[in-house]
């Protein structure tokens, strides 16, 4: 093996600036700006049916996506030793920047070189006043501090706790986010009319996105389960009760809790009208376990008695009062019953059907709220339920059903319950964007909100239908945020984009939950990426949703991952919190991740403010 000699790189560096080597740089791209301007004039009755305010924008994602027709990769090594842009962050500008690099290599070939300004849609500087300018069209003015607005899906406790929705904005909500797949439209309008008085109150502009339910596959109801109540201590790591089980006792058909306790059951109000403090109980639980329980507190609403066991209550539990040498009786009441569910297991084999087919068969039968799908899919294509939790493979298809084998489950099994997720990546379905039950809902959409989502937007034409129903209901100036949550809608968003630029405002969401299942778990990072940088090319702002800080909204503590994962949502316009007990916190969090990330990134161009963590010395500012 012969050793290099220490001075062959800078030979080859040299070698690197010769005329003749620039000059082959430069063959090498001029394909690729003539591509672009060939894709241009392809699209030019797609490009004259956008609104004046995208034309720009929309002859530029044509050029981008001309450009990553392209393989560039080796070209790019050779533009970054040459210490030139290697076109890596040129999304927003695409043409201007490859003129640019033109240019340089002209110049230091020594050729002539002609300016094609007139030919680019837009500059560096001009690019990033559009994507601001689009952005604030469609998300209002960004807050102080940071230049990504924090959206928030509202619980529906929201229609009620005005308290609940002060805390929000408080915390830096600017988006309100209202699902339309729950609740009802007076919950809605309660939960807008919340937002809108304390946005006033506050002085903080709040907009309001409603999010239509959209064609979204969904296993059907299930018999319920028995109405069972556990009830049990808590206990240590040793077995030893630290905190008995408070178990609130209430009039039958009450709603009031009563203070102390942690669960309730209705009794009999004659019964309990006569329960005294240091009143002993005993039952005997479902599964034939006899308990006695203690009668701590009395009040008004009830009484609370404490359980130093685990019990199993039933509607058919009868509890024996004992005061001196008196005893009563009463059963239980209020019991809720426990969701219906069946229990699959890798090789099971699960029907998917109609309600009324499943209602009259076995327990591995499964209703489907969408069945006009079972036409549309093939023997062999996979199959998922719950959020990719259970998975299969669809053996056989028949009108009335589908016949699955279960091929994903974890061991000992899991249960498959009602209104879960279903999902078919590898079928081409077609379903109108639109349900029956959306058109109703955009009445109230078109009354209290400022942004529509398009949930699982696959085809131009759901835009479209979106569009005309807006205008007839006077609402055409809503922003419309395109849902890319399936594997079609992904494909199909350059289309997608066009339609949206054909409006005067609008979005995209990376609906990362549904797109995980149907891209793949292992492709979600680069289907999250190729999103950001096409939707940057048309100067669209992105909303990047799903489990953003959720173990924080949920459980008070956020896990490592997703701090990271939330740092990096400052490449998207907007971020989506999803409600949780602790959702106020993860505002808070989420607004000073936001803020300090805000001076280390800008989309995909890493900024080099100082740095102070490492006591490097102070330097005089470079002026800029």
């Amino acid at each position: 093996m012969t050793a290099l000699s220490p001075t062959e790189p800078r030979a080859r560096a040299r070698d690197a600036w010769d005329p003749e080597a620039l000059k082959a740089l430069i063959d090498r791209l001029l394909p690729v700006r003539g591509t672009m301007l060939e894709d241009e004039r392809r699209a030019e009755t797609a490009l004259s049916a956008v609104d004046p305010s995208y034309g720009a924008s929309a002859r530029n994602l044509t050029h981008y996506l001309a450009m990553r027709r392209h393989d560039l990769r080796a070209l790019q090594d050779d533009l970054a030793r040459l210490g030139l842009s290697s076109l890596g962050r040129a999304e927003s500008n695409v043409l201007a920047s490859l003129d640019k690099v033109l240019g340089i290599l002209h110049r230091l070939a020594g050729a002539a070189w002609t300016d094609h300004s007139d030919e680019e849609p837009t500059g560096l500087r001009a690019s990033r006043e559009l994507l601001s300018r689009h952005t604030t069209a469609v998300f209002g003015e960004a807050p102080a501090g940071r230049a990504v607005r924090i959206m928030v899906t509202l619980p529906s406790e929201a229609a009620s706790d005005q308290g609940l929705v002060r805390a929000l904005v408080t915390a830096g909500m600017d988006i309100a986010r209202i699902n339309c797949a729950h609740d009802h439209p007076a919950e809605w309008r309660a939960m807008a009319a919340a937002v809108r008085a304390e946005s006033q109150a506050q002085g903080r502009p709040v907009r309001i996105l409603m999010d239509l339910g959209g064609p979204k596959l969904r296993t059907g109801a299930m018999p319920a389960g028995p109405a069972v109540l556990k009830v049990r201590p808590t206990r240590d790591e040793f077995g030893r009760v630290v905190d008995p089980a408070r178990l609130g006792l209430r009039a039958a058909g009450a709603t009031a809790p009563v203070a102390g306790a942690t669960v309730h059951v209705g009794v009999d109000a004659s019964w309990l009208a006569q329960v005294q403090v240091g009143d002993r109980l005993e039952l005997v639980d479902a599964r034939g376990a006899r308990r006695v329980m203690m009668v701590t507190r009395r009040e008004a609403s009830g009484a609370v008695a404490e359980l130093l066991k685990t019990a199993y209550l039933v509607p058919t539990t009868r509890l024996v009062r004992h005061h001196g040498n008196d005893t009563s009786t009463t059963t239980l009441a209020g019991l809720i019953a426990s969701p219906g569910a069946v229990l699959v297991e890798r090789g099971d084999m699960v029907l998917l059907t109609h309600a009324d087919i499943a209602s009259k068969s076995d327990a591995d039968t499964v209703s489907c709220t969408l069945p006009e799908v079972f036409d549309q899919v093939r023997p062999g294509e996979r199959i998922w339920f719950d959020d990719g939790r259970i998975g299969g493979v669809i053996r056989n298809a028949r009108p009335d059903g589908l016949d699955i084998e279960i091929t994903h489950a974890r061991a000992g099994g899991e249960f498959l319950r009602g209104d879960k997720g279903i999902n078919l990546p590898d079928s081409h379905i077609e379903l109108p964007g639109l349900q029956p039950k959306d058109l109703s809902d955009l009445a109230v959409v078109a009354e209290v909100a400022d942004l529509v989502g398009l949930s699982f937007a696959q085809r131009s034409e759901d835009v479209d239908v979106l569009r005309e129903h807006l205008r007839s209901l006077h609402a055409a100036t809503l922003g419309i945020v395109l849902k890319i949550e399936t594997r079609r809608g992904f494909e199909n968003l350059p289309q997608l984009l066009y339609t949206l630029m054909q409006g005067p405002g609008g979005a995209v969401m990376i609906a990362r939950g549904d797109l995980a299942v149907e891209c793949g778990y292992e492709r979600l990072a680069e289907v999250q990426e190729e999103i950001l940088w096409a939707a940057e090319a048309a100067h669209v702002p992105v909303i990047w949703a799903t489990q953003v800080l959720e173990t924080l909204a949920k459980t008070g503590r956020p896990s490592r991952a997703e701090v990271t994962d939330a740092a990096m949502a400052e490449r998207a316009e907007c971020v989506m919190l999803n409600k949780g007990p602790f959702i106020v916190d993860a505002i808070g969090a989420l607004d000073e991740i936001l803020q300090r990330m805000r001076g280390h990134q800008a989309k995909k161009r890493p900024l080099l403010r100082a740095l102070t963590a490492w006591g490097l010395p102070p330097s005089a500012d470079v002026e800029t």
